[in-house]
């Protein structure tokens, strides 16, 4: 037993040390080339101190907390759907997030404010449709119904597009397949302040939420009032996934992986998988960035194509595993 919590504990060792290398290394990567320890020495040029104050750094501050947060998320769903394809992207919710930030980036361009405020209501508008139409169905229908949802949104966010300018359209579709190309520290303050909520509520509510995953029946026994507290998570959920499409675009599959990765990693105890996501997700994405970045120079890829080519990929390895345990 000893050596086991000694592993389990020598793996979240390299999580932290995989992080913070990476954080060391990814300023100098790229061009131009911002070596952390000059720009900590004072070495560096005044204008690449400027770009690491205003570009680098909250870029990597950014990736780090929306793949923490969509890992999060998906833990989240999973844990509370008790189905293991759950994702936010298949939920429908970053579509119903995109979608709501369409229509404010057409209609109320000039307003910052509007963009999060309509993500977050088109994402709380779309998960809340899923569960009510999911209800009325059989319980195994919720991912299908998520899924519906999904393109029932995208397909509306398409017609906004058709029908709106060339110059906008561009625009607005570059950044609806993820990117971190406008890092802001406003942004990194919303995502951290939004991101430390969930994880505090998580903390606070780890009974109800393991009761919640193991089954509503059990739940309702142990006194939970299960409408009020699975809300609560959908709704920190919707909130989170809110602000990542509000400030990166969709970037799709995060919530569906890293769970997985988690418990193969850390177990399957509720905050080993929880916090364990969120550290994979905010490695995971750290690194996808920089592969948009420096993959096709000088022209940068949109986030959200390479972590749906690699989500696919995941998710037919899911279907295949899935398979053979049923063979």
């Amino acid at each position: 037993m000893s050596g086991l919590k000694r592993l389990i504990s020598n793996k979240w060792l390299l999580l932290l040390l995989l992080l913070l290398g990476s954080f060391c290394y990814l300023p100098g990567a790229g061009a131009p080339a911002l070596p952390l320890w000059d720009l900590l020495q004072g070495n560096a040029s005044e204008q690449h101190q400027l770009i690491w104050q205003q570009l680098r750094l909250p870029r990597l501050l950014l990736a780090l907390l929306a793949g923490a947060a969509l890992a999060l998320c998906g833990a989240l769903m999973q844990l509370l759907t008790r189905n293991d394809l759950a994702d936010p992207y298949l939920f429908g919710v970053v579509a119903g997030a995109g979608l709501g930030a369409t229509l404010s980036s057409l209609l109320l361009p000039h307003w910052q404010l509007g963009l999060p405020l309509a993500a977050f209501a088109g994402s709380a508008l779309v998960l809340l449709l899923v569960l009510v139409l999911s209800s009325r169905l059989r319980s195994n229908t919720l991912l299908l119904v998520g899924i519906a949802m999904s393109f029932a949104a995208s397909s509306l966010t398409s017609l906004l597009l058709y029908q709106a300018d060339a110059f906008a359209a561009n625009r607005i579709l570059f950044w609806l397949m993820g990117s971190l190309a406008r890092p802001s520290w406003s942004a990194v303050g919303l995502l951290t302040a939004a991101l430390s909520m969930t994880l505090l509520l998580c903390l606070l509510g780890r009974r109800q939420l393991r009761a919640l995953a193991w089954s509503e029946q059990m739940a309702g026994s142990l006194g939970v009032r299960t409408w009020w507290w699975r809300g609560l998570f959908l709704s920190a959920c919707a909130l989170l996934c809110a602000l990542v499409v509000s400030f990166c675009g969709g970037i799709g599959f995060v919530g569906l992986m890293m769970p997985h990765i988690a418990q193969r990693l850390f177990g399957s105890q509720l905050l080993a998988v929880l916090l364990g996501s969120a550290g994979c997700g905010a490695l995971f994405l750290l690194w996808t960035d920089h592969a948009a970045r420096t993959l096709w120079p000088p022209q940068e890829l949109p986030l959200g194509v390479l972590t749906a080519l690699a989500g696919s990929l995941f998710f037919l390895l899911i279907l295949f595993a899935k398979q053979r345990h049923y063979d």
